[in-house]
C-alpha cells in the first residue's frame, strides 16, 4: 500500500470522523472539507455529485411536508398509536412494523421519529424494556429504504438494474418481502432471547429513584386534527401509487410507455412535486408554515449529508476503481457474500442507502463483467441490497440518537466504545437475515 494511499484513507475516515463529532448537518460540512482536502493537497479528481439522488430526496420530502403541514402525517401516527396501545404485548412485532410500513409508504426512515414517543410510553407499560422495541423500530425503518417504491435507493438501483434484466416491480417483488421476513425474524430472537424486564434494569432503577421517570398514563385522547387530514394522505398514497404504475410500465418487462417520454427519476420527481401542489391546493396550507415542519428540516439535513459524504465517497472510489474491480472480480464473484460485507461498511461511512448504492454497485457490476447479455450473477447484486442500510453502526443517525433521547428510562444507550449500543446487534441480525433470505429468494425469481 502506498504512502499516498495510506494518507487518502487516512482523509477519507477523518472527514467522516470529524464530521460525526460534529453532528446532525456536520457530516455533510465535513464531507465537503474532506473532497477539497483530496483533490487540492492529494490530486485526486472530485467524484461525481450525486444530483439525482439529492433531488429525489428533495421532491419527495416535499411531499411528505405538505401532507405533514396537513395533519396527515399525524393522522397516520394516530392510526399506528391505536394499533400499539390495543396490542401492547406485540409491542416488539408491531412497532418494527409499523415503522416499517410507514418508509415503504413515504420513502423516508425519518417517520420514525413521530413513533418513537408512543414506542417508549406502551413498553414502559408493560415494563418492558424501551430499547428493544425501539432498537427493532429505528433498524427497521432503515432497512425499509430498500423496499420502499418511491426511496431514491430503489429508484437509482432500479435504473442500473433494468438492462441487466431485473425490472423495476421484480426488484420490489423481492426486497419487500425479503427484508420483512428478515426484521421479523430479527424481532423474534429479541422477544424470546432477550432480557426484556425493564424493572431489573440498574439505569432505570437509578432514573427513577431520581424523579427522571415520566409515569406512564394510557392516554388514548387524540387531538383534533385538520379537516384535510386524511385527505392529504390519500392524495399522497395516490401519487406513490401513480410513480409504481409508472416505473412499471416503462420497465423492459412491460413497456407500455417509452422510457424517453419521462425517465424513472424524472417522474418521480414530478410526481411528488406535483402530488404537494396538489395537497397545497386543497388543504389549503399556510405556505410560510412548511419549511418550519420537522420532515422538511431532517429532509434538507439528510440531502446536505449526502452530498457532502456521498461526493467524498465517490470522490475516493473513483480515484480506486480498478482496485475495487479486481478485488470485486476475484474476491465477490468466488464469495458473494462479501459484497454484503463491503456494502455495510460503505454505507455505516457513506451515510445513505442511496449514496452508498451510487457508489459502489456500478463498480462491483462491471468488475462482474455484468451485462445484458451476460447477466448470470446479477441477483448477487439485488440479494446484497439490504446491507446498503447499515447507517445503524455508528451511533450518529438522527432517528437513533433520537430514540436515545426521547427514552426517558434510560434503557436505550450509546456505550462507552461506539459500538456498544442498543441498535448494533439488532441491526445486524436484521440486514443478516435480510441478506440471507435475499441470496435464497433472488436467484430463484431472477
Amino acid at each position: 500500500m502506498s504512502i499516498l494511499l495510506i494518507l487518502q484513507i487516512i482523509v477519507l475516515l477523518g472527514a467522516i470522523y470529524l464530521g460525526v463529532r460534529i453532528g446532525g448537518i456536520g457530516i455533510g460540512y465535513a464531507g465537503g472539507l474532506g473532497v477539497i482536502v483530496l483533490a487540492l493537497v492529494l490530486g485526486m479528481t472530485p467524484g461525481n455529485i450525486p444530483w439525482d439522488v439529492i433531488l429525489i430526496i428533495m421532491s419527495v420530502i416535499a411531499a411528505i411536508t405538505a401532507m405533514q403541514a396537513a395533519g396527515g402525517l399525524d393522522w397516520l401516527v394516530q392510526q399506528a398509536e391505536k394499533i400499539l396501545r390495543k396490542n401492547p404485548k406485540q409491542i416488539n412485532y408491531l412497532a418494527p412494523t409499523i415503522t416499517y410500513f410507514l418508509t415503504v409508504f413515504a420513502g423516508t426512515g425519518h417517520t420514525a421519529f413521530s413513533m418513537i414517543p408512543v414506542i417508549v410510553e406502551v413498553a414502559k407499560g408493560q415494563n418492558i424494556k424501551p430499547s428493544a422495541p425501539l432498537s427493532l423500530a429505528v433498524v427497521s425503518s432503515q432497512i425499509a429504504i430498500t423496499a420502499s417504491p418511491v426511496s431514491a435507493a430503489v429508484i437509482f438501483l432500479s435504473g442500473v438494474l433494468e438492462p441487466l434484466g431485473v425490472s423495476y416491480p421484480m426488484l420490489l417483488a423481492i426486497c419487500i418481502p425479503t427484508t420483512y421476513i428478515g426484521c421479523m425474524i430479527a424481532a423474534f430472537i429479541v422477544n424470546k432471547f432477550y432480557d426484556l424486564d425493564l424493572s431489573k434494569d440498574p439505569v432505570y432503577q437509578e432514573r427513577l429513584a431520581a424523579g427522571l421517570i415520566k409515569k406512564y398514563t394510557k392516554d388514548e385522547t387524540y387531538k383534533e386534527l385538520p379537516k384535510g387530514a386524511r385527505l392529504s394522505v390519500l392524495i399522497f398514497l395516490i401519487g406513490v401509487i401513480a410513480v409504481v404504475i409508472y416505473a412499471t410500465a416503462i420497465s423492459d418487462a412491460v413497456k407500455l410507455i417509452d422510457p424517453v417520454i419521462m425517465k424513472r427519476d424524472a417522474a418521480i420527481i414530478s410526481f411528488m412535486l406535483g402530488v404537494a401542489t396538489i395537497i397545497t391546493i386543497l388543504c389549503k396550507l399556510d405556505m410560510g408554515a412548511l419549511p418550519t415542519m420537522s420532515t422538511f428540516r431532517s429532509g434538507m439535513t439528510a440531502c446536505v449529508c449526502v452530498l457532502g459524504v456521498a461526493w467524498l465517497g465517490d470522490t475516493f472510489v473513483s480515484g480506486h476503481v480498478e482496485s475495487i474491480k479486481g478485488f470485486a472480480s476475484s474476491v465477490v464473484g468466488e464469495y458473494p457474500f462479501l459484497l454484503a460485507v463491503v456494502l455495510v461498511f460503505a454505507s455505516m461511512l457513506l451515510y445513505s442507502q442511496a449514496a452508498t448504492a451510487k457508489a459502489i454497485m456500478p463498480a462491483v457490476i462491471l468488475a462482474l463483467g455484468i451485462t445484458p447479455e451476460n447477466n448470470g450473477q446479477v441477483w448477487i447484486i439485488v440479494a446484497s441490497f439490504a446491507a446498503v442500510s447499515a447507517l445503524f453502526v455508528l451511533p450518529t443517525y438522527p432517528t437513533l440518537i433520537g430514540a436515545v433521547q426521547m427514552d426517558d428510562t434510560g434503557s436505550t444507550r450509546i456505550g462507552k466504545y461506539v459500538f456498544n449500543h442498543s441498535f448494533f446487534i439488532t441491526g445486524m441480525l436484521m440486514i443478516f437475515f435480510s441478506v440471507a433470505l435475499g441470496f435464497i429468494v433472488a436467484p430463484l425469481v431472477i
